[in-house]
């Protein structure tokens, strides 16, 4: 596992953040220091500490912590999905469009797939094309070692069955702007309403 996963890991249990789903998780105390690296700058539960690259679906490549700055609403999930990622994917919409104008341009939707063998950038691009996701929408590729870490990282549980589809948690997390967890709804057919304001909040 890489050092400044761990660190994060590490600091998440110390501190006694991973939260009940559906309940907002309070930001770490600010501990940045100006004039350092901006690994250091960040809290140790940030999940922006990880410096896994990722590739979107343009074939670019991604650090997480590009997303710095800014409401994150992030997902893990799989495009050959049979039932719940359908609905997830949807929720996350419902979100998107429950937000005001301005937390709305400001706000990043990132799905990250559980399948690297068969989710592609290509295969990325062809499932945004499909569901119309705009330009606030990041879907993201990574080796099977980072997509553990960060399921991890997230409280995400999957696993992957003799049909090449995946059991997982449906799960939902709002990340504030410096990449802190601040909310988790959990569920299919939940409420996005503390959501949606999680992801306000998250903005200031």
């Amino acid at each position: 596992m890489k050092k400044t996963l761990a660190t994060f890991l590490l600091g998440t249990v110390l501190a006694g953040t991973a939260g009940r789903a559906g309940e907002a998780v309070k930001p770490c105390c600010a501990d940045d220091v100006k004039g350092v690296t901006q690994a250091a700058q960040l809290s140790s539960r940030s999940i922006y500490q990880a410096d896994s690259t990722w590739t979107d679906d343009a074939g670019r490549p991604v650090k997480l912590a590009s997303l710095k700055g800014r409401p994150v609403v992030l997902a893990m999930f799989f495009t050959n999905c049979e039932f719940a990622c359908p609905i997830i994917v949807g929720n996350m919409m419902r979100i998107q469009e429950a937000l005001p104008p301005e937390s709305r341009a400001n706000a990043r939707f990132v799905l990250v797939s559980f399948d690297s063998e068969r989710d592609t950038p290509a295969a990325l691009r062809i499932y945004r094309e499909r569901m119309r996701l705009g330009t606030a929408w990041v879907l993201l590729h990574g080796q099977p070692d980072d997509v553990r870490e960060l399921a991890m990282v997230l409280g995400v549980k999957y696993a992957r069955d003799s049909r090449g589809q995946f059991a997982h948690s449906n799960l939902i997390t709002v990340l504030n702007s410096a990449g802190e967890i601040a909310y988790r709804l959990a569920g299919l057919e939940s409420d996005i309403s503390a959501a949606e304001q999680a992801v306000i909040a998250a903005a200031r």
